[in-house]
């Protein structure tokens, strides 16, 4: 079925009269007869009687008439609103960031490309590494930010953005909270405060806790749940340098910097990038991360 078909049907049944529904749509009236014959073909049944002067709609005529009407109007809307989509000139994009990856690093560079791309408007979501690859396979992500990350799949494109250290974050009031440095020993014996989907937890695990799982006192899937937690005294957070702080939280370094990882910006390799998407691979991949990201963890 063709909307030209539906379109010729429509007219007849509101004329009643073959002439003037091919004037109505700007067709000879062959063509406009030999479209209804079209889809009275694939509906399997007359839908007009035609005697003479005398054109009446059948009964498959008329009960499929309403339906038919939804459908010509449905694709009307559609291509109305694909057109003010056009006219907008909309720029959407969707930035998957894994879990203790901060949307304080895409500010910049959103600001930036805001500047010169009409419509430009961001998405922004948190999931799993492994998650949001799938959510990029599927279209429904555009772009995403990872940190340490097994089997990279064929399909996908990733960029190293920069490399950082990790770090504790204790409260003005913790035992550690006066200490150049936090060795092993210090974190053996201190109470964590565990991000959920933490991307190096098995980094931590094998540097400071080899043997023995370390002691975690409370647990949460957001970063600023466990930063005012810390702030109250509650345990010790390890997390990324980059990460933006509450002012109150000290940042120790550990001794030798055991653990790190590295920030990734990931794509579909092969699919056609939209304006937005464009803009802002190339900006992330001319940004000088490692100033960024110090500045992010050390100022916030």
């Amino acid at each position: 079925m063709e909307l030209h078909q539906v379109r010729y049907f429509l007219a007849v049944a509101s004329s009643l009269n073959f002439t003037r529904a091919a004037e109505q749509c700007n067709v000879t009236q062959p063509a406009l007869t030999k479209g209804v014959q079209k889809l009275e073909q694939e509906l399997g049944g007359q839908l007009i009687y035609r005697e003479r002067r005398l054109t009446q709609l059948t009964d498959l005529g008329k009960e499929v008439l309403p339906m038919l009407e939804r459908t010509l109007a449905s694709a009307t809307a559609v291509r109305r609103k694909a057109q003010e989509f056009q006219r907008k000139g909309v720029a959407p994009l969707k930035i998957g960031l894994a879990p203790s990856i901060s949307a304080s690093l895409v500010l910049d560079p959103i600001a930036e490309i805001a500047k010169f791309v009409p419509g430009f408007y961001v998405e922004l979501c948190e999931g799993a590494a492994e998650k949001l690859i799938d959510l990029l396979l599927e279209g429904e992500i555009n772009a995403a930010l990872v940190g340490d990350i097994q089997d990279m799949p064929a399909r996908i494109d990733g960029w190293l953005l920069f490399e950082e250290r990790y770090v504790a974050l204790v409260g003005p009031t913790h035992k550690l909270a006066n200490r150049p440095s936090i060795g092993i020993d210090d974190l053996r014996e201190a109470v964590l405060l565990k991000r959920a989907g933490c991307d190096v937890a098995l980094k931590i695990q094998r540097s400071y806790f080899p043997e023995n799982p370390p002691h975690v006192g409370h647990c949460s899937g957001h970063d600023l749940h466990l930063q005012h937690m810390a702030a109250a005294g509650l345990g010790v957070i390890l997390a990324p340098e980059h990460m933006p702080r509450l002012p109150t939280l000290k940042t120790i370094p550990l001794d030798g910097d055991l653990v790190s990882r590295e920030v990734r910006l990931l794509a579909v390799q092969g699919r056609r990038y939209s304006p937005a998407l464009d803009a802002f691979v190339k900006v992330a991949r001319l940004r000088d991360w490692s100033v960024e990201a110090c500045q992010r963890g050390c100022t916030t």
